[in-house]
């Protein structure tokens, strides 16, 4: 009996939704509540299961199709799959039962492989590991290794990209990676298996392991290049694009693996036929004279898709922007005297404590005593509640190869300069190397950013939600500027504190920036806390 795989009740105010992504062909058998297909809508991305165990039959709706609620997209022929086979013959012509001869051929191939590999070690799923909490699935990020390599228990495999952190997925035990079932790029949830490692495998099994697994590449390309697979051979994005200049999968020379349709692919397709059309109206026209100036030099274009961690800061910016009364106020501090308190202990200071005296202490110290002062700056907005925060915890917003983050040093009230400083360079140092822990990135009561090492002269830094204020440091640039009656020139820095007006008004954060200020133009102040 044929079981349809219908669209599950979508959301409320969502009127269709996209099919993402088939997790299975026509054909394979599935297990009840096995996830088969994704699809997406603008908010969440919905998956649905098997409702029973049995063989896909077909699949009504592609990957790219758009779709509404209860609309039926696949079948599911219970038992073993009889009756999709019927259902498949009557549609088909004559050449599929040529391919299911050399499908079941392979089949016989592949058993007798693996009969002849039986000695060979136990294959273990790699699996996605559990994910931190409020996150649903994550994004494969990079492969360090391919299908065929040799590696070791512990083996860094695979980074899978959360919006939060960066989760390393561990060689289960020697052997060799023997399948990647999900390339980078493709998102997936919690304990879903991404690879196969067979264990014990040496360079022997290696090999064998090795060529069976690219007889199924091999094979999955045959069929991806075949007729009546599109949906194998371009994924939703290149289906629409397809569909955007009136093209099919066959029309376009794919260059991905396995013959795969990329978007390069199709934009370089339609480039050339371009290129001809003009080329033969331009033979037609030949007596007549161009009136505009052609153009020069590659003007190609690249489309890729957006990071996890960059759709999440995307969503952060707004949500500050939407969801607070935003305001900046600005001041300039003269940086002299921490610069020659610096040049004078430096060296001590570094022998002393084992890291460098840098500009980050001294403002992180700075800022905690003006939150001690001010405390509707520390606080946040709950709803109708202001909640005050009794513990001093400063975010530090660093610059990493992924995007910006903004890890957290706690209870910097009790830190001295020297921990600051150590404790800020191993964030930075976790940033750069994607070690940062969702420990060390949730929490925080206010921000320092500071866009000065990069050369911002004046900037207005953008609140980090729920926080209430964020404090932008700058470049140091020496001015002409009147000290007691006389012109003099000094490294001058601009300070600038964006707040939420909600909670903070004018005096409080005028009255915060000139704190900092007064106190990093004094630094024995900080010293002595006065």
């Amino acid at each position: 009996m044929a079981i349809d795989i219908k669209v599950p009740q979508l959301p409320e105010s969502v009127a269709d939704a996209t099919i993402a992504t088939w997790h299975v062909k026509p054909g394979d058998k599935v297990s009840r509540d096995q996830n088969l297909v994704d699809i997406e809508t603008d908010k969440v991305v919905l998956e649905v299961s098997a409702e029973a165990d049995g063989v896909l039959g077909e699949i009504t709706a592609e990957e790219g199709t758009t779709v509404t609620a209860e609309e039926v997209i696949g079948k599911i022929e219970e038992g073993d799959g009889n009756g999709a086979d019927d259902s498949e013959d009557k549609s088909d012509d004559k050449s599929d039962d040529k391919k299911e001869s050399e499908s079941k051929e392979k089949s016989d191939d592949k058993k007798e492989s693996k009969s002849d590999n039986s000695d060979a070690g136990e294959k273990i799923d790699v699996k996605v590991p559990q994910l931190p909490e409020s996150v649903s699935d994550a994004t494969i990020s990079a492969w360090h290794f391919k299908e065929g390599d040799e590696v070791k228990r512990d083996q860094n495999l695979v980074d899978i990209e959360t919006d939060k952190v960066v989760l390393e997925v561990v060689a289960p035990a020697d052997g060799v990676l023997v399948k990647i079932k999900h390339d980078e790029g493709a998102t997936v949830g919690a304990d879903d298996v991404i690879g196969v490692v067979e264990s014990g495998a040496g360079s022997g099994s290696s090999s064998s392991s090795s060529d069976e697994s690219k007889a199924d590449s091999k094979s999955d390309s045959k069929d991806d290049s075949g007729e009546g697979s599109d949906g194998e051979v371009a994924g939703p994005a290149v289906r629409r694009l397809l569909g955007e200049h009136g093209l099919k999968p066959s029309d376009v020379k794919g260059t991905g693996k396995g013959g795969r349709v990329t978007k390069e692919d199709v934009e370089k397709h339609v480039k050339g036929g371009s290129s001809k059309a003009e080329s033969s109206k331009s033979s037609d026209t030949s007596k007549q004279q161009s009136k505009q100036p052609e153009t020069s030099g590659d003007r190609d274009q690249k489309r890729v898709p957006m990071t996890r961690l960059r759709k999440r800061i995307a969503e952060r910016l707004l949500q500050a922007k939407n969801d607070t009364a935003m305001l900046t106020t600005f001041n300039e501090i003269n940086m002299k005297p921490i610069m020659d308190l610096r040049k004078k202990y430096k060296d001590v200071f570094e022998e002393t404590h084992g890291t460098r005296l840098g500009f980050m202490g001294f403002y992180v110290k700075a800022v905690t005593e003006a939150l001690k002062r001010f405390p509707d700056v520390n606080a946040s907005i709950d709803g109708d509640d202001i909640v005050y925060h009794n513990y001093f915890d400063v975010s530090i917003a660093v610059s990493t190869p992924r995007g910006l983050v903004t890890p957290v040093l706690r209870d910097t009230d009790k830190l001295s300069i020297a921990d600051m400083e150590n404790g800020i360079r191993d964030l930075a140092i976790k940033g750069r190397d994607g070690k940062l822990t969702l420990d060390e990135m949730q929490g925080g009561n206010f921000t320092i950013t500071n866009g000065g090492v990069f050369g911002s002269l004046l900037s207005t830094p953008i609140l980090n939600p729920p926080q209430s204020a964020i404090l932008g440091m700058h470049k140091i640039q020496e001015r002409a500027m009147v000290v007691d009656g006389k012109i003099e020139v000094l490294p001058m820095m601009y300070l600038a504190l964006s707040y939420d007006h909600r909670i903070i008004d004018g005096k409080q954060s005028v009255g915060f920036l000139v704190t900092v200020k007064e106190l990093l133009e004094d630094p024995q102040r900080l010293i002595l806390d006065i």
